[in-house]
């Protein structure tokens, strides 16, 4: 088994213990660049950082009466910081302290995220190099196509994965802005200067303009990354399911000796990982539609979009965090059966070659159409009778005709058709997530 981080990690980030501290952090950095422009006295931020704190069943309980989050935090704090608290949220609107603390919560949500897109590039890496050279049918339309092997699916996942990686990095790197500019965007308690402080005693950039909220573009751009992720590993999840059906058992999820796939058939071993993993995919879709909803509000700010995001951000985090160690898991277990996957593509009895054909009897001078009318006739015979592709087209006259025995032969050659496999697995492969 592979080492990953735990889906309770990712909790602890949202959680009420977890968004109440990042809250307080955000009060206590405030406080100390107040203090040192001279805002409020040193005295006064000492006392917060030194005795700030906070229980949140306390918060909860004041909230009961005031029904208020903000009102009841700062409450709570007090009581533990004392007369000093009269400095306690100076010059700040409640949004000031919820949208830039939101801001660490989801900047530390990406740091698992990437971890996790990390460790599945690397198993896409392996088994991509595992199974560079082992040839199984392409299938376009769900009906045989050309050869292929099953590292170049690998390395494909792998590719996607990369680009994902950079998704996530830029919706994280535009979401890591905070805002402490007031009620409506104006500065009207402190200036810009302030807040540029603030962030940057965060690790936060500063966003460059908000009212009272940091624009929910941002958020629905994150929001639609996690479920384009999401989608990704919905892709190859729905494959390995194709893949693992009766009729075509070339892959198939782990089956450990303890597994039961159905309370009334014994034989079953059925994908329930990669299922589920499909259904939960649309659950990330319907959260970054929730997002997109969220962009419009009111004037400088309603409310409608708060309830919301306290479901969808945690949800969607917490949610990829588990599909994604699924999914690495699946992969790194994968059972994998090249027996099979090559007498599947022998399956046609040679009729995955015809590409080649047509291209040796267009270059021998035959037109386009009627090098497609003679190959596609043998291979019409094949699908009718079963019999043989390449004796076919060998007893035919008018190619025979035309295209000597070795072109033929070459024609249905399977290695000359993967010739280019390496390159191309090797070319994706040396993509990065920094470039």
């Amino acid at each position: 088994m592979i080492p990953r981080y735990t889906r309770r990690e990712m909790g602890r980030i949202w959680s009420e213990q977890a968004r109440f501290q990042k809250w307080l952090e955000v009060e206590i950095a405030t406080a100390e660049v107040e203090a040192s422009l001279g805002v409020i006295p040193a005295e006064a931020a000492k006392a917060i950082r030194e005795r700030g704190a906070f229980e949140v069943e306390r918060i909860q309980a004041i909230e009961a009466e005031v029904r208020h989050d903000v009102i009841a935090f700062t409450q709570n704090v007090a009581e533990h910081v004392g007369i000093e608290a009269r400095y306690l949220h100076y010059g700040l609107t409640s949004n000031d302290i919820i949208d830039t603390a939101q801001a660490l919560q989801i900047r530390d949500a990406v740091g698992l995220l990437e971890k996790d897109l990390a460790q599945l590039g690397e198993v896409l890496k392996r088994r991509a190099r595992e199974f560079r050279a082992t040839p199984m049918v392409g299938r376009t339309h769900g009906v045989h196509a050309e050869p292929i092997t099953f590292g170049l699916k690998f390395a494909n996942w792998y590719s996607e994965n990369v680009r994902n990686q950079r998704r996530l990095r830029a919706a994280g790197e535009d979401l890591r802005v905070g805002k402490i500019s007031g009620a409506v965007g104006t500065f009207a308690h402190l200036g810009p200067e302030v807040e540029a402080k603030i962030c940057e005693r965060l690790g936060l950039r500063a966003a460059a303009i908000s009212n009272q909220v940091i624009q929910r573009d941002r958020h629905a751009a994150f929001l639609c990354t996690l479920a384009i992720v999401g989608a990704t590993l919905e892709k190859i999840a729905l494959e390995i399911r194709h893949l693992q059906r009766t009729e075509v058992r070339e892959a198939e999820e782990f089956f450990s000796e303890k597994q039961k796939g159905s309370s009334a058939m014994p034989h079953k071993r059925n994908p329930i990982t990669t299922e589920q993993i499909c259904g939960l995919a649309r659950v990330l879709r319907g959260n970054a539609q929730a997002g997109l909803e969220n962009v419009a509000l009111w004037h400088e700010r309603d409310i409608s979009h708060s309830s919301v995001e306290r479901i969808v951000l945690a949800d969607s985090c917490i949610l990829l965090d588990y599909l994604l160690a699924k999914t690495t898991d699946i992969l790194d277990r994968l059972l994998v059966y090249p027996e099979r996957m090559q007498a599947n593509l022998d399956l046609t009895h040679g009729l995955v070659f015809s590409g080649q054909l047509l291209l040796d009897l267009t270059e021998a001078g035959v037109s386009r159409e009627d090098a497609y009318r003679l190959v596609q006739r043998n291979a019409m015979e094949t699908w009718r009778t079963g019999k043989d592709f390449r004796q076919l087209i060998e007893s035919d006259p008018e190619i025979t005709s035309r295209v000597k025995p070795e072109t033929i032969a070459a024609a249905f050659d399977l290695k000359r058709h993967l010739r280019n496999v390496d390159k191309v697995i090797d070319r994706a492969l040396a993509e990065s997530s920094e470039g």
